[in-house]
């Protein structure tokens, strides 16, 4: 699978699109900011899931590369 290269411009370019955005006249309601901690909180524990899922790989592959460092010193 190839790797999705961005070229440094258009990286710049939407960086400076989510940072300086134009005036929004909307309103948000007091629903929003619980949408949004809940958003949160899915992914982090979804992310922690995960890492409990992968945990026994993600230990394996870095004691693997610490044996190798270890024996090519």
């Amino acid at each position: 699978m190839k790797a999705l290269k961005m070229k440094p411009e258009s990286l710049l370019l939407s960086l400076v699109l989510i940072v300086l955005p134009r005036s929004a006249y909307a309103y948000l309601d007091p629903g929003t900011g619980s949408y949004i901690l809940q958003l949160l909180l899915a992914g982090l524990l979804g992310a922690a899931f995960a890492l409990k899922i992968f945990w026994v790989k993600i230990k394996t592959f870095f004691a693997g590369l610490l044996a190798k460092r270890s024996k090519n010193e």
